[in-house]
C-alpha cells in the first residue's frame, strides 16, 4: 500500500494535482466474466491501487465502492485501516451481494449520481473509477437509462467518470465517449488495458489521472465547480 501511495504522489506532482480535494469512488464489474479476476486477487489489488488515490484526494482518506452486474450493491467504504482482505470480506463472502450476472451499467450509474448529487451533495468534485471487462449494455435499460444518457445528464454535476476496460472484449459505447454530443462539459474518459496485473503503478496512475485535470479546468470555467 505504501508503494502505491508513493507512485500516486509522483503522478499528482507531475500533473499539478497535489492540492486537489475530491471524493473518490470505485465501481467494480462483477458480471460472470469477471469471476477469475475476483478469485485470483486482481480485484483486491485494484481496490488497493485506487485507495491510494483516495488517500491523497479525500479529506477522510476513504474510498466509496460499488459492485454491479444487472443489479448493484453499495459496499462499505474502505480505508487504509481496513483494506486487507476487503474483496473476500465485503464481496465474495457477503451473501447479500449479487454476483456474476449480466451487464447493466446504467443501473449503478444512476445510483452513483443519486448518492453524490441528491443524498450527499457537495461542492467538491467526485472522481469515479469504473472498472469493466466488456459486454457493456447496449441501449437503454428497463428504467430508460443508457450509459450515454447518464453521461450527458451528469455533465452539469461535479462528477468525473474514468472508465477502465480490462482485457480484449468489446467495450461498445465506452470507446465512443469522446464523440458523445450534447454535454455541458467533457466529463468522461476511457482507456483499455490488456492486463491490469502487469501494468506498472506509474503507468496506471498516469492513465487514470490524464483527463481529470482537463475536466477540473473546464468544470471551473463553466461553473460546475466553484
Amino acid at each position: 500500500m505504501i508503494s502505491f501511495v508513493k507512485d500516486v504522489q509522483v503522478v499528482l506532482e507531475k500533473k499539478k494535482l497535489q492540492q486537489v480535494k475530491a471524493r473518490v469512488a470505485l465501481v467494480l464489474d462483477i458480471t460472470g466474466s469477471m469471476r477469475p479476476y475476483y478469485k485470483n486477487g486482481t480485484v483486491q489489488k485494484v481496490v488497493e491501487r485506487i485507495l491510494a488515490v483516495a488517500s491523497q484526494f479525500d479529506d477522510d482518506q476513504t474510498l466509496d465502492v460499488w459492485v454491479y452486474d444487472h443489479r448493484f450493491s453499495r459496499l462499505p467504504s474502505v480505508t487504509e485501516q481496513d483494506f486487507e482482505n476487503y474483496v473476500n470480506r465485503a464481496i465474495l463472502e457477503n451473501a447479500a451481494v449479487e454476483k456474476f450476472g449480466r451487464n447493466d451499467e446504467p443501473l449503478v450509474m444512476r445510483d452513483i449520481i443519486a448518492k453524490y448529487t441528491q443524498e450527499e451533495p457537495s461542492s467538491l468534485p467526485t472522481y469515479i473509477t469504473f472498472i469493466n471487462d466488456g459486454g457493456v449494455k447496449k441501449g437503454a435499460n428497463e428504467a430508460g437509462d443508457s450509459v450515454q444518457k447518464l453521461i450527458i445528464e451528469s455533465a452539469t454535476k461535479p462528477l468525473f467518470w474514468q472508465f477502465v476496460g480490462i482485457g480484449n472484449a468489446d467495450f461498445g459505447v465506452l470507446k465512443k465517449l469522446d464523440t458523445i454530443e450534447g454535454r455541458f462539459v467533457d466529463n468522461a474518459n476511457f482507456f483499455q488495458i490488456d492486463n491490469i496485473d502487469t501494468i506498472s503503478n506509474a503507468a496506471l496512475y498516469d492513465l487514470l489521472l490524464n483527463e481529470f485535470p482537463l475536466w477540473l479546468e473546464e468544470a471551473k470555467q463553466k461553473g460546475v465547480l466553484a
